[in-house]
Formats: C-alpha cells, sequence, structure tokens
C-alpha cells in the first residue's frame, strides 16, 4: 500500500512513529501541500493523512478527494472546525453538551460595547496556531486584549468554574485515548499531558465523544471536555492532533490508515456546508 502523509512535519513523533510501523511493508511518502506539486495529475496514493490546516492544505485535499483518494479527515470536516462559530453551532445541532458560544466581528467591537458579564473566555473565531484563548474577568484586561487583537473576529463564552483541569480524549478509529492538562485558563497553569485511562471516565463520556465523531464527520480528532459536576462540557474539537505520549496511539494510526487503503474503512466526509466568515 501507498500511504501519503500531508504535513510540513512528517517527523511529528506520532507520524514518525506510524511511518515506521508501515514502512516494512508499505511506501510512506510525505508531501508538504505549501510546496508540494498540484495534484490534478499524477499517481495516487491509496490513503492520505492530513496533518496540517493551511488553506493551502484544505485545497490540496479537495482536489485529491475530488479525484477519488481517501483523505484523513476530509478537507471539508477539518475545515468546519477551525470555525469555532461553525462547531458550536453543529455541536449543538447535534445535542452535543458543548459550552455555549456568542460570535462577534471583532473585539474591538465587542470591547467598545461594554456590556460583558464578566468572567468570560475570548477565544479567536478562527482555530489557529497562536491564536486567541483568554479568560477576561473585567474590562481592564478586555482593553489589553483589544490593543492588540482589537481586529480579531472572536468568540465569546461563558467561564464555567470547573477544577482547572481540561480532560483531553483523542479518537483514531475505533480508540480512544485519554489525558488531564492542567487548563491554560487555570491558575496555576501547567505543562504536560498525564494519561488517564479510559475505564477512569464518568459514564457516558466516551459515548459523548465518539458522537463528536459522527457530527462532525471526523476519523481521527480530539475533544477538550470539562468536568462540570460530574458532567462532561465540551469546550473545543480539533482534527488530527498530536496524541503525543499515548501508548497505542501509533499503532492505531498505522491500522486505520492500513483498512482505509484496502477499503475497509470509507473516511467520514462531512455533510455540513463549508464554514462562513
Amino acid at each position: 500500500m501507498r500511504i501519503g502523509l500531508l504535513t510540513p512535519s512528517p517527523g511529528h513523533p506520532l507520524l514518525a512513529a506510524a511511518t515506521a510501523l508501515l514502512t516494512p511493508r508499505h511506501d510512506v511518502v510525505a508531501l508538504d501541500p505549501a510546496t508540494a506539486a498540484d495534484p490534478a495529475a499524477g499517481e495516487l496514493a491509496d490513503v492520505y493523512l492530513l496533518k496540517t490546516r493551511t488553506p493551502r492544505a484544505l485545497a490540496f485535499a479537495r482536489r485529491l478527494e475530488e479525484r477519488g483518494a481517501p483523505v484523513l479527515n476530509s478537507a471539508g470536516s477539518t475545515a468546519l472546525v477551525q470555525d469555532r462559530t461553525a462547531m458550536a453551532e453543529v455541536a449543538l445541532a447535534a445535542g452535543l453538551p458543548f459550552v455555549a458560544t456568542a460570535t462577534e466581528a471583532s473585539l474591538a467591537e465587542l470591547a467598545a460595547r461594554g456590556d460583558l458579564s464578566y468572567p468570560v473566555v475570548v477565544k479567536s473565531r478562527r482555530s489557529r496556531r497562536d491564536d486567541l484563548v483568554a479568560r477576561v474577568d473585567d474590562p481592564v484586561r478586555l482593553a489589553v486584549l483589544a490593543a492588540e487583537w482589537g481586529g480579531e473576529p472572536v468568540v465569546v463564552q461563558r467561564f464555567t468554574p470547573n477544577d482547572g483541569w481540561d480532560h483531553k480524549l483523542w479518537v483514531v478509529g475505533d480508540h480512544v485515548f485519554a489525558g488531564l492538562r492542567r487548563s491554560e485558563l487555570a491558575a496555576p497553569a501547567g505543562t504536560g499531558t498525564e494519561s488517564l485511562p479510559t475505564d477512569r471516565l464518568p459514564a457516558g463520556w466516551l459515548d459523548v465523544v465518539r458522537r463528536v465523531g459522527e457530527a462532525f464527520a471526523l476519523d481521527v480528532y480530539g475533544v477538550d471536555l470539562l468536568d462540570v459536576a460530574g458532567t462532561p462540557l465540551i469546550v473545543d474539537v480539533n482534527a488530527f492532533p498530536g496524541i503525543r505520549g499515548q501508548s497505542g496511539a501509533p499503532e492505531a494510526l498505522a491500522a486505520l490508515a492500513l483498512h482505509t487503503a484496502k477499503g475497509a474503512h470509507h473516511p467520514r466526509m462531512s455533510p455540513a456546508p463549508q464554514p462562513v466568515g
């Protein structure tokens, strides 16, 4: 089988470990969509793993899909969860316990109105590396952020009191991995993620996480949950996360790639329209 990695970083620990498992018998080729030739022609791989979210990468993946190549995750689903407004709409429409989310055209406009009820969490509407994610407790903090991020389209979420830990759940096909990480909004902030056996999760949490994959048509994804008195509250969904340090994750990814390449698994294709804005 021929497996294509759509990424500028094939040495990422998850991809590198999965590649090491596959290469004894299969051909793994890394393609950086930022520099690779247009995929309108040429030999196709049996499956592509999309671990990059730039506009060029998504366009590259869509062209592969148009030619009939399976892509994990699809370009449409990957783009969908980059838009936090669309993310909230899809999750709430599916009956998932997602944090209530309001959208603002810009942080400057939000600050100028002065009608917030604090505390809130303010995030960039478009999820990306080094985007804005901040707890805001008063107008002074909001003004400081607006001075730096004034033109940024944002979403606003009511701050939910919690124990200060994010439950990180990652899904690769049928396999679920879990960890605990100190929230970046908590004090003191922590580093690193502690592995968490999935059998220690409260009843029903795994079902919620699997429903996320169905709602967003994702095969490889992460879900960030808060524990609110034993009830899960989803605060973020992301496509193809790093899943660092999780025993069994590279094996699960290699198996999913092969099953998809053989036609035993069909990638979920997003039924939702492309996000706007």
